[in-house]
Order: structure tokens, then sequence, then C-alpha cells
């Protein structure tokens, strides 16, 4: 029987939206949008492509070490890039830094808004267990 573990931030968001930030089934584990969120759940840094990408990675990292998983066992990313024109070469340099030479599959969405007003970034991220740290 395959075992469920669900994560969370615990933040309001999780509650009023009914979501996980993150779910293992099996080898598999499916990661929520992460994006720039602090401890308490508050929306930060509006408008701000390059600081709400490093606290969207900062905020993946807390999921996958919870797992105790590595940027190297992310099989696939979705990234939703407001303005993505505008935004894409910061958008593939910060993709560059955090994966270093690791290169997962990747879709990059262009939209027009997310969630938050001034919210730039969503990224999620499908992560295999089974594969070498």
């Amino acid at each position: 029987m395959t075992t469920i573990d669900v994560y969370n931030h615990n933040v309001p968001a999780e509650s009023e939206f009914g979501y996980s930030q993150a779910i293992k089934s099996g080898d598999l584990i499916h990661v929520s949008g992460q994006l720039s969120l602090d401890k308490a759940g508050e929306f930060l840094y509006a408008d701000d492509f390059a600081a709400q990408l490093k606290q969207t990675y900062v905020n993946l990292d807390k999921v996958l070490n919870h797992y105790r998983v590595t940027r190297n066992q992310v099989v696939s990313q979705t990234l939703y890039v407001v303005n993505l024109r505008q935004n894409a070469a910061a958008t593939a340099e910060g993709n560059l830094a955090y994966f270093g030479d690791h290169r997962p599959a990747s879709t990059v969405l262009g939209v027009t808004e997310l969630t938050f007003p001034g919210q730039v970034i969503e990224i999620s991220f499908v992560v295999d267990t089974k594969l070498p740290a």
C-alpha cells in the first residue's frame, strides 16, 4: 500500500484555499506553486521580480528539506511568470543559479496575473526520491 505524506508551511492560505504545499505519494513528491510568502503567510516584495524569485526558491528549499531531498531530484518544474518577455532573462538566470548543472524538465508560462496583487512569479516542482541526491 502506498503511503501519503503531506507537508504544509502552516500559513492561513492552506486552510483558506484547501491545499497542501506538497504531497508525497510513493516515490514522487508534487510541490504546489510556491511564491514569495514569509513564515506567517504574508506576501512579500510586490512587483519586485528578483526579490520574489529569491524568496520563492527559499520556500521551495523548505519543502525539499522537509522531505530530505535535493534540487538534483527535481524532475520537472512549471514556472508562471507575469510579463514573461520582460522577465525572461531574470527567470533564466535565477533558474541556472538555483539548479547549477542539473536540468529538470521545464515549462515556463507567461500569465497575465497571479493570486496576489504585484505577484509576478510562482513555481511548482515534481521530485523523484529515487534519483541520486
